[in-house]
């Protein structure tokens, strides 16, 4: 039996204008966790998508268990093992665990679905990877750790010999990731090659065997894990030295307060006080759900407050709509970049003048000189990698992506930015230059809020740090106090007020 399980001989893929891949050749040994890094634009997605089926090469060979092909199919793919997760969850919410496990391959007695075989199926596979789900449950009912997990479980349901995974972790908690590294070493032993895609370099030290990086489309080099550290790594995938992770920036030099938050309730929020100085990046931190991206909503108004004050730059807020907050000056940098924070299927300039419009326009006619002028100032400024202003968002790599959103938001010109995740599902350069941007409006005076579920963003970016937890803030630390540890504990603090009143209320009754 060969070594090798699956081999890229020379794959190329061109596009008009773009070498996609240039002549890449890999081979991935079975059995082992094979990591694929590359800043975005490398080359990771269309390789994939190469080998799964979904795009055919321009040259090359693709070899999967000593059988040769020019190209795949979708259909071609599975029969031959490979089964591909996508950060995008490829299940449907409404049905339970065990319809999504077998849909489109249910399992029958005669004409009537077989539920008994299919859940003892199941139950047996979960059992066999260690994973504590119902099968009974409904898929919107479950974290996005669990549904990665059913996602996981299908592939390997399909007799899976090379289990691709793409971003696994991005949307992941800290615990939920763990989980998963678990169920990689268990589907290790199996024998299950991995093929796993991820910018946190860190994670590959924990669950890889070998990394291969790709750069501009250009195969660099394959490295053991055990014989490489992250900044050689780095310096593979970008060409360069990188000075430093989070570059230095000087801290506020004034305790002004631009905004005032008081007894803030609603949207998830239970009674929400803080303050943020100007000119400070405030982090806050907490996990899942705790209530920092509900608090964002509210102040750029995508969601209401029940009660409480907002005071910004000495003024009560009422921000009803994300117009309110445009025209206060507020701008939210969202979570999710393609679902909320640009339109993919539309070009740079649009997307970038969209919030805008009326100040560009006279008459319902855009300015197209000014419109010009505020687009090609913040390519440059933002040195966004792009052909033309013309081109689709969709088109560009994640970091470019993000700095569209960001242009998009910087036009309004805004004096309180809200970062959420400022820089989820990008590689290391692009993060860089993202933080470099950050420091860069803080020195023009900006203020910052950063959510950001990266601990170590965190403390290396902020200037102070706001824990919440269940919809409270359950700790706050100055820079000299910051601790990975502390902030856990503020994080995982658990509001025990309305369990202590309903224990007083029954002692009373007895």
């Amino acid at each position: 039996m060969s070594e090798t399980i699956l081999e890229l001989k020379d794959v190329t893929k061109v596009y008009p204008g773009v070498v996609a891949l240039n002549s890449v050749s890999i081979h991935v040994r079975r059995g082992e966790v094979h990591a694929l890094v590359g800043e975005n634009g490398a080359g990771k997605s269309t390789l994939i998508k190469t080998v799964s089926g979904a795009i055919e090469p321009t040259d090359g060979t693709i070899i999967v268990d000593g059988k040769e092909f020019r190209s795949m199919t979708p259909s071609l793919s599975k029969e031959n093992g490979i089964g591909v997760i996508y950060q995008e969850l490829n299940l449907v919410e409404e049905l339970s665990v065990v319809d999504n496990i077998f849909l489109g391959e249910y399992i029958l007695n005669g004409i009537v679905l077989d539920r008994g075989k299919m859940q003892k199926k199941a139950r047996d596979l979960f059992e066999k990877l260690n994973i504590k789900i119902d099968p009974n449950a409904l898929i919107c009912d479950l974290s996005v750790g669990y549904k990665q997990m059913v996602v996981i479980a299908k592939a390997v349901s399909q007799n899976t010999k090379i289990l691709i995974m793409d971003e696994p972790s991005a949307a992941l908690t800290t615990s939920e990731s763990e989980a998963m590294f678990q169920l990689i070493a268990t589907l290790k032993k199996s024998g299950v090659t991995i093929v796993y895609i991820s910018h946190r370099l860190e994670e590959l030290f924990q669950i890889a065997d070998r990394a291969t990086v790709l750069r501009d489309g250009n195969y660099i080099d394959t490295v053991d894990i055990d014989k490489t550290n992250k900044a050689e790594l780095v310096k593979l995938m970008i060409g360069r030295d990188l000075d430093e992770t989070y570059p230095e920036r000087s801290e506020p030099q004034t305790e002004e307060v631009i905004l005032d938050i008081r007894h803030l309730c609603g949207n998830g929020l239970r009674d929400v006080s803080l303050q943020v100085k100007k000119g400070e990046v405030l982090g806050l931190g907490g996990l899942i759900g705790s209530g920092r991206t509900e608090l964002a909503e509210i102040l750029f108004g995508a969601a209401k407050k029940d009660s409480g004050q907002i005071i910004f730059k000495g003024q009560e807020s009422h921000v009803k709509c994300p117009t309110d907050a445009i025209d206060q000056k507020i701008a939210l940098i969202p979570e999710d970049r393609k679902l909320h924070g640009a339109l993919l299927h539309l070009p740079i300039d649009e997307n970038i003048t969209m919030p805008i419009l009326k100040r560009i326009s006279r008459f319902s006619v855009i300015n197209r000189g000014l419109e010009k002028q505020t687009v090609d100032k913040y390519i440059s400024a933002l040195r966004i990698k792009t052909p033309s202003v013309t081109q689709l968002v969709k088109n560009l790599s994640g970091g470019n992506q993000q700095k569209v959103v960001l242009a998009k938001w910087l036009s309004t010109d805004p004096d309180l930015i809200i970062f959420d995740e400022p820089t989820r599902g990008i590689d290391v350069g692009a993060k860089h230059e993202i933080y470099q941007i950050i420091n860069d409006l803080v020195a023009e005076g900006k203020t910052l809020i950063m959510i950001s579920s990266e601990m170590p963003e965190l403390i290396g970016m902020a200037d102070r740090i706001v824990v919440l937890s269940e919809g409270r803030v359950t700790g706050e630390l100055k820079r000299e106090e910051f601790d990975q540890e502390k902030i856990l504990k503020f994080a995982s603090t658990i509001d025990d007020s309305e369990n202590n009143d309903v224990a007083e209320n029954k002692e009373r009754l007895q």
